[in-house]
Parts: C-alpha cells; structure tokens; sequence
C-alpha cells in the first residue's frame, strides 16, 4: 500500500496560466476523508492544491479523489501527490500554503454570484438574462451581458406557399448553485432555458439548458460547459443558430481595434481599419506594428500623412469564420449590415478561437471540438461601435437548419431485415441532449499570435494530469484488466492485434468523416464490403451508440496504455454516448436508444444504453466532471421507467408484475448505476437494492442461468422467478457484465456471487458442463457467441485454477473458426471501387471486435499465464 501517487501530464504540459483539474484513484484503506493531500513538483517544492473526494470504498475510507490547481506556463513537468505531513514543511510552504488559500473568493448577493481569481472578477446573474453580466480586470470592464443564443425556425403553409420565418430566444437563468468554492478551485452551475427575445407575440420557454462555470486562482479564463435538452417537435422546431456571446467595450480609432481567429495551426490578424498599403514599403515596421496589434498614435508613430490617408480606407465592422465541413472554414468580413460579405481567407480545420478588443483589453472565446463538431463558426460584429459583440456558435446560423426529423417512415426496419426494431413508433429526439465546451479569455491589451494560438490549443485539448497505467492497476481501478506486455512473442502479438483494433477506429474516424454536431465521438456498427462502406442506411446496421460497450473496450485501453489519443478518442465518445443517445427529459428519460441510423431513431429504449458503467471512467479521471454527475443521478433510477416500458414486452405475456427484466442486460444496467451512486455517495438505499436483486439471484432454481427473463419491481429491487429459458443468455457476457460485475464482488465481498459469476464462465466455455448440469432448454441456448465468454471463461479458470478451462477460453478468442474477428487486424486497400481507395477490414463488426478485445484485455490478466504458444503459421 501507498500514500502517494506520481503523475505526469497526459500530453504537454500548459504553454499558458491556466487551471488543471484531475482525478486519483487509492487503494482501500490508504486515505482517510479526514486527510488532508499535498502536491510536490520533482524538486519537492509544494504546489499548491484543492482536493475533495469523488468515490468512496465499502470501508469509508476514499477510493477517488478530485484535485485542482494552478500551474504557470513554466509547469513541472512531473507531480506527486500525497497525504500531507504538515510536521515536514518548512515555514516558508506552510506560508504559500496560507496565501493560495486568499487567492479565489467567491461572494453571494440576491442579484448575482462574484467569483474574484486574482486576476479578473465575475458576476453571474441570479436570475434573467443575461448569464454573464460583468467581468473585469483590474477594475476595468472586459466584457458584459455574457448570453446564451438560441434562433429558431419555423415553417408553415399559406396559400400553398411555404413561409419561413426566425424568432430569436435567449437563455434565461433560472437557478445558480455553487458547486464548488474553494481557494483554488470554483464551480457554478447555471440553469434556464431560452425565452423569445423578440416580438412574435405569445411567450414560449424551451430548449432547456445547463451551463457550468469554472474559475481557478490566478487564471484570466473561464470554462464552460454548456449543455441543452431538445425539448421540441422536430416537424416544426428547426433550430437555426445556438450558441454564446459576450459584448466587449471598443473605444479608439478603427485602426486600433482588432479581431482575430484561430486558424489550422496560425492566427488571422486584422485590424478593423487597415493602413494604407503604400505603408508596407514606406514604412514596414508601422505596418508590421499595426497588424501586430500595436496601439497607434499619429502624434508619435510614422509619417504625418497616414492619419488621414487612413480615412479612404474601409472600415470593416463584422468579422466571422465559418466551418461548414470537417474539412474546411471560411473567414469573410463585410462593412457593415447592408453591405455584402467577402471572402478574406480559407482553410481546412480552425482549432476555434476568436478575439476582438483594443488596447485597453478585450476577449477571446475558444470552442472544443470546433471543426470536429460542425457546422460551428465564430463571429465577431460591431467592431466600430462602442461595444462588439464575440460569438461562439454551437450550430452555426450560416449552415443548414438543425433537422431531427425521422429518416424514413414510421414502421419500417421492425421486422428483423434491418436488426434492432419493435412494432412501434418511438423514433423521437424528444429529450436528447448535447454538451459543448468553450474557454472565455479576458486580456488588458491585445495578445499576440503565440499567445492566442496556445489559448487556442489548450481549448482544444485542455491540460490533464494523469497517474501511471500500473497506478490504476494496482489499485485495482475499474475491476480486472490487464497492462500492456510484449515480454513473448505470444503477448507482442496480441498486443498488436489491440493496437490494430484501435488503430483501424481511430483511422475509420478520420476516413469516413464522422464528425459533426450530433454525430462526433460515435462509430458505426456493421460493415459492407460490397459498397465499401459502413451499412450507415440500415436500421440497426449503422451508428453504433454503446452496444456492446466500446465504450469501456476505449476506456480500458487508455487505462492499459496510457496514451493521449485513445484518451481523447474515448472521452469523445463518453461526450457524445452520454448526452446523445441517452433521454435526459420527457416520458423516455433514464433510458437510451440501441443503434441506427439516427442516435435516436431505433425504436428500442433500454437502460443498457445509458447506464452509468459506461461513463465512470472519465467522471473519476477528470475528478468528478459536473456534466457526468447529472447524467449519473438522471439514470440512477431508471428501473422505474419501465413500468411504463417494459423491457420485456415483445417477449413475455403480462403477468402481475410491475415489469420485466433480465439478469443482464436490464439488471445489470441498474446495478452499475446503484453501485456508482454507492460509491459516489454512500447510499445505503442504492447498495440495499444491489443486494436485493443479488439474493434473489442465488435463491434462483439455475442461479445466473435461471430465466433469463424475471418479474421486477422496481420498489424493491426484487426479481421474482418465472421459468426458465424463456430468453436467451448472451447477454450474461456482454454489455458490460464480464467488467463490472467482478468489481462489484470485491465490493460486497459475497463469495457466493464470485461463485455464480466463474460459473458463468464455465458452462458456457464447457459444453460437457453444460449439458450435465442445465436442462435441455437452457443448454441448447448457449451455443450462440461463445467467445463472448471467454472472459468470464478466464475469471473462472483463474479463480479455480483450472487449467482445462484457460486453454478452452483462449481457444475461443484464437482459433480462427471461434473467435468471429479477422486476424491479424490488418486493413487491405481497395482501389477503383468507391469514391476513393479505401482501407478496409472486410465485414468488420464493432460489436465483435469489442468484445473480442475487451476479452483480450481481460484474459491476459486472468489467464495470461496459460497463453497458448503460437505456431509458425498461426
């Protein structure tokens, strides 16, 4: 056991001031919530730190802490944090100690929220609009009326002619709560929704939306994170323009005040009224200056003639840059409202900040995941006026309108052609959610390139620290899996399968373009080798949401490897997988939507899809991201939803229970979400359900393999016995089971279960087993996906010692006929055959390459030992 925990930073370490927050897991019994944890850097100099827990163990003592500080743009490059041992420090680090903790204020008053870092002073409204009503910087104004933009569309028929027409609505504050006030470290959460804010007649209140804001000592930015809930009618509600914008005091000449934006890897620079271009040859460095930034004087910079020479300049008042595809933006200005647009620059991918401001400061506003989430745009207007405006587009005004309309008419892909369907309608987007991230940067003059390009990229990939793969490991994060090991031949071999697996997602990403507002950080589900192309127009063939939880497949790799792009590859997919697919409001809320062709059009609503499993991972490396909390307390009693949707309804007569449901999926979805609302916060009521249902499963006639399909009550937790194999069993494997389960056991410390659990494995690796020990019309259902056992296979072998069973779960993940996956992961290019060459695994399967990983992943820890020995032509 260890009381301090060394960490490094996941990619570089900040190029700017900024603020880091991030997550430690500890073994039990190694930390106390009565403790008090220290950060050095590697001359074991103090480092300031906030740190609260996140996650506690079965004992009390804290399993995961969240930490925050603030770091220089000269920061360490290496940190261990400990328990602290006050008696060790000098007087001098008790002193910093002692200081830091005046640095962040946050103060409350009926009208608004201050929150002061030491660097500027923000004040968000309690109630109305705008949202951000000041911030300032050594007593001067930086910006005002921080508001949150929504302009809808509407359409309707008259006299045969379709109308088109705008309203415009605002976000209105309906509550703030402080969520976090610490000397280093605050959070607030903002609640409303967008009001109209123009004259239509009427009154209407929609989009709901939640808006976190975070400051850090010593820090000149704020981050956010914003989040919004359709709540609309999809035939009539086309949202046009969603976004944010803050007006900034202009005051000066045209030729001193300045908008920029972020390019692909540079800075567009202009000022809003441009000298002369004889001046690039008489005078470079005034010009130079000039487009720097510089502040003009004509009393004492250059010649006596530019002045006024300036004057037959034009003066350009509105600045945006558009990023209407994954592969290309566009930067235009214009003069003013009645003239035209024109083109000032193209470019590829934007990393998605914008400035404007003059010598007395101004403000920069950067978007995460600008390109990869388009159509986005930044604008900056009225730069002549006495205050611009600097805007940030979720969904950029100049696309298309938001459409989230069905794709096909109601009914179809429910018989089975398409895989996934029921007989009803419930295609809805009523309830889905999408969460943006932006960074506000405040300056007191105008930045230079450098400096704005860094704020650009920690936008794009904000700073993290992170602990050493073998760190999670050993404290037995996140249940059993492996490190990474190429000690063998056999191990570098299937370590290089999973890195193919990755490699070929992360590749795919980028060849196929899934990128896009509702669509960025999912991949697709089936494979079509005959068009080249994922089966992205059939039913359940195509957006692959969570099934069969690559998620966790992501996520593991990440923990495994330590490496920065799987890291953002998965935390894509946890942004996406948990607002997206996943209802938030309305009749459908706790459940998600199983995979097709939109997020939300199959018509299947079930828990497994947004089950807190899926996302733990980074709620606890981010130290405790607010957005994943409310999306954990939305789902934590999702079991209730299917009283009014039985999970089972296609499949079983109605009976006098409340509802239905399997062991897994359905129960084990609700007993991830218990069990991070246990550890998360302690509850007894959460663990007593988990327990419940644990019981009711070991009084089981079959145990595990009773069912699968029981009456539910969601009151008690109670699974009650109606027969058995009147479903199937695959789904004991799958789903996230064989990952959570094992860590659910060392939490409640129940042999019995870990028994139910190998046996699990056992029977369905063993035939021989099977058939002895089940009946007929249990034993005959476990001949469907046998390698999806192959990791509780591998629990079990290792649990027994046995060596038979190790040899026949590797079996089922490496014998060519068994393992239903293509080896080794290895693309081939296909030429002259679709739009371009392409590099394809044919007929790949997501499902299957996940699970045939994760089994992988698990099994070299259980069972690595008994690696089979491969042959010179395996």
């Amino acid at each position: 056991m260890t009381d301090s925990v060394a960490l490094r930073w996941l990619e570089d370490s900040p190029a700017i001031p900024t603020g880091v927050r991030w997550g430690v897991p500890w073994e039990a019994g190694v930390l106390s919530r009565d403790d008090t944890i220290e950060a050095r850097d590697g001359t074991g100099a103090v480092v300031p730190v906030q740190s609260w827990p996140t996650a506690y163990w079965p004992d009390g003592s804290v399993k995961w802490t969240g930490h925050a500080a603030s770091f220089d743009a000269d920061a360490p490059d290496e940190l261990e944090i400990s328990r602290e041992n006050d008696e060790s420090k000098t007087d001098e680090e008790k002193s910093i100690d002692e200081r830091s903790t005046e640095t962040l204020v946050t103060e409350e008053t009926d009208e608004y929220v201050e929150i002061d870092t030491g660097q500027i002073v923000c004040r968000i409204n309690r109630r109305g609009a705008p949202v951000i009503r000041e911030v300032s910087r050594d007593g001067h104004t930086i910006c005002t009326d921080g508001s949150l933009v929504c302009i809808r569309e509407s359409r309707r028929e008259e006299s045969g002619r379709r109308i088109y027409e705008e309203e415009r609505f605002e976000g209105r504050v309906d509550d703030v709560t402080i969520e976090r006030a610490g000397e280093i470290h605050a959070v607030l959460k903002v609640e409303g929704t967008h009001v109209r804010a123009d004259e239509h007649g009427g009154d209407r209140s929609w989009l709901p939306f939640t808006l976190y804001l975070s400051f850090d000592a010593g820090s000149h930015a704020i981050r956010a994170t914003h989040t919004f809930v359709f709540d609309g009618e999809p035939e009539r509600d086309f949202i046009t323009g969603l976004g944010f914008t803050v007006d900034v005091p202009m005051s000066g000449p045209g030729y001193n005040r300045h908008v920029r934006f972020s390019g692909d890897d540079g800075v567009f620079r202009e000022p809003a009224r441009l000298l002369p271009p004889r001046y690039i040859d008489t005078d470079p460095d005034l010009y130079e200056r000039h487009v720097a930034g510089e502040s003009l004087d004509p009393r004492t910079d250059g010649d006596d003639d530019w002045a006024n020479l300036i004057e037959d300049m034009t003066p350009w008042d509105d600045f945006k840059l558009v990023q209407n595809s994954p592969d290309h933006y566009v930067i235009e200005k214009r003069a003013g409202e009645k003239y035209r647009w024109i083109d000032a620059a193209h470019g590829d991918r934007s990393s998605g900040l914008a400035f404007a401001g003059d010598s007395g400061g101004g403000v920069a506003v950067g978007l995460e995941d600008f390109w990869e989430k388009y159509p986005s745009s930044l604008g900056v207007t009225d730069v002549l006026e006495d205050e611009a405006a600097v805007q940030a587009w979720f969904w950029s005004p100049d696309g298309e309108p938001m459409d989230l309309r069905q794709y096909d008419e109601p009914g179809r892909n429910t018989n089975g052609a398409a895989y996934g369907g029921l007989d009803e309608e419930r295609s809805t987007p009523y309830g889905i959610a999408n969460t943006s991230e932006l960074t506000l940067f405040c300056f007191d003059g105008v930045p230079d390139q450098r400096t704005l390009q860094d704020c650009a990229d920690e936008t794009q990939s904000p700073s993290l620290l992170v602990c050493d793969p073998k760190h999670y490991h050993d404290v037995n994060a996140f249940g059993n899996w492996s490190l990474e090991n190429r000690e063998t031949p056999e191990r570098a071999w299937l370590e290089a399968q999973l890195d193919g697996a990755i490699e070929f997602y992360q590749d795919e990403i980028e060849r196929r373009r899934w990128y896009g507002f509702w669509d960025y950080g999912d991949i697709m589900h089936s494979y079509d080798p005959v068009r080249h192309q994922w089966r992205y127009d059939v039913g359940g063939y195509a957006w692959q949401n969570t099934e069969q939880v690559p998620t966790m497949w992501f996520w593991y790799a990440f923990l495994r490897s330590g490496r920065a792009d799987i890291f953002r590859m998965a935390e894509a997919q946890t942004r996406h997988t948990s607002d997206v697919d996943v209802y938030h409001e309305g009749p459908l809320a706790g459940l998600g939507t199983r995979h097709n062709v939109l997020h939300w059009g199959g018509s299947c609503k079930e828990a497994r899809i947004s089950m807190a499993g899926h996302h733990r991972f980074y709620y606890y490396l981010t130290g405790g991201d607010e957005r994943l909390g409310d999306v954990f307390r939305e789902v934590r009693d999702a079991d209730f939803a299917t009283l009014e949707l039985d999970p089972m309804r296609n499949h079983i007569e109605d009976d006098d229970h409340p509802t239905h449901a399997r062991i897994a999926p359905e129960w084990l979805s609700y007993s991830a979400n218990w069990m991070t609302e246990w550890e998360r916060f302690e509850s007894e009521a959460y663990r007593e359900k988990i327990l419940t249902g644990i019981e009711c499963i070991e009084d089981m006639p079959l145990r595990m393999f009773s069912g699968s399909t029981f009456g539910y009550d969601p009151e008690t937790g109670e699974l009650s016995h109606i027969g058995d194999g009147n479903y199937g069993y695959t789904f004991l494997h799958c789903m996230g089971g064989p990952q959570l389960w094992p860590e659910l056991a060392e939490l409640i410390d129940d042999d019995e279960w870990e028994e139910m659990l190998a046996e699990t494995g056992l029977l369905y690796v063993d035939r021989e087993e099977r058939t002895d020990r089940l009946p007929d019309e249990v034993a005959s259902k476990l001949d469907k996906l046998p390698m999806y056992a192959a990791n509780m296979g591998g629990f079990a072998a290792d649990r027994w010692d046995d060596d038979r069973l190790a040899e026949m779960s590797w079996e089922l993940l490496l014998d060519e006929e068994r393992r239903r996956v293509h080896l080794p992961m290895e693309t081939r290019t296909v030429e002259g055959e679709y739009l371009h060459p392409v590099e394809e695994l044919p007929a790949v399967k997501t499902n299957l390459v996940s699970i045939w990983s994760l089994n992988v992943i698990a099994c070299l820890e259980y069972i690595g030992d008994q690696l089979p020995v491969r042959r010179s032509d395996d």
